[in-house]
Order: C-alpha cells, then structure tokens, then sequence
C-alpha cells in the first residue's frame, strides 16, 4: 500500500490587503493549517506529502518566511517521509521563482544524494521515489499561463518500473465558459489519457474529486480558506492506493486541518422583537473561527426596525465575519380596514392591489418590486398612525 497526503493552494504569505487589521491574524491561521498538515502526515505515518501548487502566495517572500516553511518541511525529512512540489499559478517557475531564488530542499535538510524533497521543474519533470515504489511526474513550465495543457504529453512510461504513477497538475479542468481564461486547463479525456494511477490537483480551493479512465483524481482544496467566502475549503486528502490480485484500488479520505468553519442561520423575523433581541441571540454564538452568514426570512412585524449593516459592526470580533442578510417581507394589513374614503383606506387598498399583481406574476422583478412595495405599505401606515419614521 502506498500512502499519501495531498495539499495545495497553501497561500502562504498572502497579503489579504481587504483585511485591514486582520491581515496578519489570516497568514497565521494559513501557516497553522500547514503546520496542521505536517502534524498530520506525521501522525498517519504518510509515505509521500503532495504539494500541488500555490505553496506560496507569490514569488515575492522575505528568507525568514522560506526558512519557516523549510522547518516544517525539515521535520518530514526527520520522520523519513517524502516531500514532491510543484509551482502553481502564484509561485509559478519563471526567473523570479522563489524556487530558484531559494533552495528549499537544502534549507528543509535535505541532501543531493537523497529524494526526501523533491521540486518538480522544467527539467526535472519526474521523480522515482524507488523506496516508495512509486514515479511521481509533472509537466511544469517556465511562465504563469501554459502554452499547452500540461498533460498533452504526460503518459505513463515503461521505465523507470514502478507499481505506482502519479501525477501533479496546478490548474483547472475544463468547464465550457467557465475556464476558458484560466492560465492552466486540462480536460478529463486528457487525465483518462494519461494512465496514471493517481493526479493530485490544486488550484481550485474546494476539496473535489472524480475519474476519468482509470485515473482517479482530486482536488484537495486550501487546508485554510484564503477568503472568508471559501466554505469548501480547510482540507487535506489522505490517499491510500493498494493492490490485491492485481487489482488496484484508489480511496480518498477528507481530513480536516483548518480553523475556519462556516454556518449558515435562517432566522423568523416574526420571532425578533427587535434589533437589541437579535444582536443578543447572535452574540451567543460568537466564536472567532466562525463565518456565520445569517438570513432574516418570513413576515416581520411592523415595529420591528433592524439595520444590518449596524449589526455586523457590533459584531467584529466576535465573529471570524458574521453577514446578516434581511430577506423578510412586511407584513399586509391586518383586521378592518379603514374606510376607502379616508386617505389611510385608499392608500392601504391600492397599494395592497399593486402587490397582488406583482405577486401573481413570477418574474424576479416583479417579485423584488412587489417586496419595495411591502416596505412603502408598511411605512405608509406607520406614518398615517402619526408614528415618526426615520429612513
């Protein structure tokens, strides 16, 4: 059995320039996720670490973030597990490359004569791990966008003779419309193509997976989101391939290294009495971890005034980002209705009637008009019951 821990899109040293103050506090929920990763490989007692591109934000990074990274990477080479990587589309192998500027497999400890750490480059396309029984191939190239997909060329070969052959890309399969601008396509009759046993993915910060042929393949996403808006991200991929009666089998087993946890909350406006309750309800789920995105729905009742954008100010910090989203409608009058002679009457009744057409009518528009109209009936009322309404 052959065991592997897949990674990619590390990010490290991001800058996140929309973060402000929490910039910083971001990196470092990245490099803990890596370090979580190594911890990982370690624990599971992991044969090969992949690392599938974008281990690096950018080619751009101060010698004391390299030498930390190298020092986790070094406590691999301490524990005899194998470290293969490949440049991305971030710290992609031009005359800038981070991977030319600096000598991460020396800096990680390892040696010439050795194949504890191996980057994958234009002229070193593959690597026989034989104490793994495995070849380990790549096709990177020199700039950012490829001139052809990297697995045009890339089969199996007959020698070196291994049980075992996998694959590294960094960039997208191809989605009509949608990947058409990507530096890096690849198609899945190209992966089916190629015959390999195994293609660890990166670029996409989803964990996925799929086969193509007898190719398995799999994107193991970012172990931490590098947004706030990446819910499938925060993974690594734990692969075992095996073989029994020359049949070989691929499985893949989600682990999760990231702090960052995402939920989603639907509240009943009619259940709210009022901003100050909500923010209450809210402030006992903080938690710094968290990315809670929370939804007002139903019918609210008049008196209820909430401002999201007031909430989500009270709320930093208690939050990793907390989004509420008001998504209720106002209610239509209840009991008698005053005489349709009287201003208060005629209003509500041709409002009223403007809102059931518009809600007989299934188009979006109508329906987000009929909505607007929601909120003139009901701070019409408000302000013909002598009520003071502030906008």
């Amino acid at each position: 059995m052959l065991r592997l821990l897949h990674t990619a899109d590390v990010h490290l040293g991001a800058r996140h320039d929309d973060l402000g103050d929490a910039a910083a506090a971001q990196r470092e929920r990245q490099f803990a996720a890596f370090k979580a990763t190594v911890d990982l490989a370690i624990a599971e007692k992991v044969d090969i670490l992949l690392i599938a591109g974008d281990l690096f934000d950018s080619n751009t990074q101060p010698r004391r973030s390299v030498e930390r990274v190298a020092a986790e990477i070094k406590r691999l080479v301490g524990a005899h597990i194998r470290t293969v990587i490949i440049p991305g589309t971030h710290d992609c192998y031009d005359r800038s490359s981070i991977y030319r500027t600096y000598d991460l497999a020396g800096l990680a400890g390892s040696k010439p004569d050795d194949d504890l750490v191996t980057i994958l480059t234009p002229s070193v396309p593959s690597v026989h791990l034989a104490a793994c029984d495995v070849v380990v191939q790549a096709t990177v190239f020199g700039t950012k966008r490829a001139p052809h997909s990297p697995l045009r060329d890339l089969r199996v070969a007959a020698e070196p003779a291994a049980a075992w052959h996998v694959g590294m890309v960094h960039g997208a399969i191809a989605i009509p419309g949608r990947t058409d601008g990507d530096e890096v396509v690849v198609t899945k009759d190209e992966i089916a193509a190629t015959g390999l046993d195994y293609l660890a993915l990166g670029h996409w910060h989803s964990a996925q997976q799929g086969r193509a042929g007898e190719t398995t393949y799999a994107y193991s996403g970012a172990p931490e989101p590098v947004a706030v808006n990446q819910d499938g991200a925060g993974k690594v991929l734990l692969i075992e391939l095996d073989s029994v009666a020359h049949t070989k089998t691929v499985k893949i087993a989600e682990r999760r290294v990231g702090r960052t946890r995402f939920d989603k909350l639907d509240l009943d406006a009619a259940t709210i009495g009022s901003q100050a309750e909500l923010l209450s309800v809210l402030s006992a789920r903080a938690d710094p971890d968290l990315v809670l995105d929370v939804r007002l729905t139903g019918v609210r009742p008049d008196e209820l005034d909430v401002e999201p954008t007031e909430i989500e100010d009270q709320l930093k910090g208690s939050f990793l980002r907390v989004r509420i989203r008001d998504a209720s409608k106002a209610a239509l009058t209840g009991g008698t209705l005053p005489s349709p002679d009287t201003i208060a009457g005629a209003f509500i009744r041709d409002v009223e009637a403007l809102i059931a057409g518009l809600e007989r009518d299934a188009r979006a528009e109508s329906v987000a008009e009929a909505d607007e109209l929601r909120d003139v009936l009901r701070l019409g009322r408000l302000l013909l019951a002598g009520h003071e309404v502030t906008l």
